[in-house]
């Protein structure tokens, strides 16, 4: 065999004897993977794997994470250096891209995001179809997939201008639809974007800002919002990217496959996380009561759930909630909140958990849905808007995996197996005819 022949790893089925080589397909870092498309056609066997936890559905150029270590690269660049030099645009240039801008690159293309902010006039009749009291990830996801019904000319998944298009598009009108489902809750006027902000400036402004008075950008605020929008940006195979992957390979159009990842963020273990730990604060109530919580969490008998620590992939501390932490800290210091028992109330509980030996041994750390709660509700945010911003943010990601998935000539369409354990093959009851 030749030296450069690739790795295999042998399966062998021990009735029969039968074995498949199952080729190794080395990354640029992280571990190999076994090839097993054609395992089915050889041995007549599929591989199980509820979750998809240890199979790779796909070859991605975009983000890195290494669980174990604590590590999370966009396009070989860690995201420390990411959040603390660079800007959420920049970042969305580089996902979609492969490499940073020029100068030159990135005025272009923050001048094609700013064109793209406005929406149709008419989706605007779209928001008062729905309940004032309606959760706004509801309101978003209707809204966004809309958006094929306005924007024909943009729906041939398989031409690349389309496609650059559409990316434009979505990242420039998220903002505005995110924030006009907020005003629409307050029952307050819809801010026009404006061109002279730069991305998280407008969100806030769009957001924040009322017809009958002047608004003032705070730049801490602006700053921090660039961040939290940096770090939800994309985290690599997730769920929702996986579900806007899934449907994106049976040649949807850009625009239902993003709100078809929006549907999936909703979830409270995906994006609704950060919601979960206000909501488990407020129930924890005071310091005193934080042992009797974590002797409720540890009780296996008991549905009691610490929220924001941990992850699916991280076994470390979660890169992302270091620089949240510090982020977290800066707005608090420049809204003058000092004391605020929430915050205090957060602190102590990672105190403890990070101390205490079984959350230690579980490698329980906090994650970034931690402190981007606590963050947002200083900054006069609800609750029910955390997801929201969540989808601004992942929005980038989604259409860099969209356009990746849409450029690679292996892609297929998506179409799991299964273990089946229902009955076998039964003939339907012959009974008498009814005298």
């Amino acid at each position: 065999m030749s030296s450069n022949a690739p790795a295999t790893a042998t399966i062998r089925i021990d009735d029969t004897g039968r074995e498949s080589a199952v080729p190794l397909l080395p990354g640029t870092i992280g571990p190999a993977v076994a090839d097993i498309r054609k395992l089915y056609g050889e041995l007549g066997i599929f591989t199980y794997d509820p979750g998809y936890g240890g199979t790779a559905a796909c070859e991605s150029k975009i983000t890195y994470i290494d669980g174990d270590a604590g590590v999370l690269l966009h396009r070989g660049y860690p995201i420390e250096q990411l959040a603390e030099h660079s800007t959420f645009l920049e970042v969305a240039y580089l996902l979609l891209n492969g490499e940073l801008p020029s100068a030159g690159q990135m005025q272009e293309f923050d001048r094609g995001i700013r064109l793209h902010t406005m929406v149709h006039e008419q989706l605007r009749q779209f928001y008062n179809g729905f309940r004032r009291d309606a959760h706004p990830m509801a309101v978003i996801c209707g809204v966004v997939g809309a958006l094929s019904a306005f924007y024909h000319d943009s729906l041939d998944v398989n031409n690349p201008e389309h496609r650059r298009i559409s990316a434009f598009r979505l990242i420039a009108k998220l903002p505005t639809i995110a924030s006009w489902a907020f005003k629409y809750s307050l029952g307050q006027p819809f801010m026009y974007p404006r061109n002279d902000l730069s991305y998280a400036e407008n969100f806030l402004y769009m957001m924040n800002a009322v017809p009958s008075e002047p608004y003032q950008i705070n730049p801490v605020l602006a700053r921090a919002m660039d961040r939290i929008l940096i770090l939800h940006a994309d985290h690599e195979q997730n769920a929702s990217t996986s579900t806007v992957r899934l449907a994106g390979s049976t040649g949807a159009n850009p625009f239902a496959c993003i709100a078809a990842g929006i549907a999936s963020l909703w979830g409270p273990a995906h994006g609704g996380a950060n919601e979960a730990v206000l909501k488990m604060l407020a129930e924890i109530g005071t310091p005193d009561a934080i042992p009797g919580f974590i002797a409720r969490v540890k009780d296996k008998n008991s549905n009691v759930r610490l929220m924001g620590f941990g992850h699916r992939v991280y076994k470390n501390y979660d890169p992302r909630a270091k620089i949240m932490q510090r982020t977290c800290h800066e707005v608090l210091t420049e809204l003058g909140i000092t004391g605020d028992p929430l915050l205090d109330l957060a602190m102590e509980l990672e105190r403890i958990a990070l101390h205490d030996e079984y959350f230690v041994g579980k490698k329980l750390y906090p994650n970034v849905d931690f402190y981007s709660g606590i963050i947002l509700k200083a900054m006069g945010i609800p609750t029910s808007m955390f997801t929201v911003l969540f989808a601004v943010a992942r929005t980038v990601g989604w259409v860099s995996q969209w356009k990746e998935m849409m450029e690679d000539p292996s892609q297929r369409i998506g179409r799991p197996r299964q273990l089946y354990t229902g009955h076998a093959r039964r003939d339907y009851p012959m009974r008498a005819a009814a005298e």
